[in-house]
């Protein structure tokens, strides 16, 4: 069982001068998930080498076992210093495509030719498609083999409007998911805010935030069962 988990490399928080990235439990828990399973693993991002960590998911605040057991974890600790060039990677090679998000991907992933190429020949092969939180942003521009958006009639998710307002980025983000997502056809839904909720459509798993990045992990590895 082989999956590509894929990372930001974007570091910017629009101009604010301040840092963003992923975020660390969407990683690690996804991570643990598919490698307790058996899963080979690779990661890869647009830059290659090592993806910017967003500085706010490394606060006590937002620690899980998952996140504690990478800081101890040295050998996931130099994968994720070492990921591949996403452009070096093909879908072919994999079971399944996962995606953590962290706002980063607002601005690297939304609109990467290779990303949305991966996403489109694993979709096509009927490989699970996961993304979770802001990296939803990675299906805005899918297209579905007919040339509609793949989104488009699916029940999807990703970080909700109210989300962003609470974490006061409405006006820093470049988009706001839920309404990218409706305007390209999508049914957008949402849970509770800051509560696990994934959907699950035809073989595209999307998961609301942080929360669901865990079970989102997992409904991927049903697909694969």
């Amino acid at each position: 069982m082989n999956v590509l988990m894929v990372l930001t490399s974007h570091d910017k928080l629009g101009d604010t001068g301040e840092k963003t990235g992923f975020w660390l439990e969407e990683f690690a828990a996804p991570y643990y998930t598919f490698k307790d399973a058996g899963a080979t693993i690779t990661l890869a991002s647009p830059a290659g080498g090592q993806p910017p960590l967003d500085p706010k998911s490394d606060l006590p605040d937002f620690q899980t076992a998952a996140t504690d057991r990478f800081k101890a974890d040295a050998a996931a600790n130099k994968a994720l210093a070492n990921t591949v060039k996403l452009d070096s990677v093909s879908a072919d090679d994999f079971d399944a495509i996962f995606y953590p998000g962290g706002h980063g991907p607002l601005w690297d992933l939304v609109d990467n030719p290779k990303s949305i190429s991966l996403i489109e020949k694993a979709y096509y092969a009927g490989k699970p498609v996961g993304v979770v939180c802001h990296a939803s942003a990675a299906l805005i521009h899918a297209k579905a083999q007919d040339g509609t958006p793949l989104v488009k009639g699916k029940n999807v998710t990703g970080f909700s409007n109210s989300e962003e307002d609470a974490v006061q980025l409405t006006d820093v983000v470049p988009v706001l998911l839920e309404d990218a997502l409706q305007e390209k056809g999508a049914i957008y839904q949402k849970g509770p805010d800051w509560g696990s909720f994934i959907l699950e459509d035809d073989n595209l798993i999307t998961g609301q935030n942080p929360a669901s990045s865990e079970a989102a992990a997992n409904a991927i590895l049903g697909r694969l069962a």
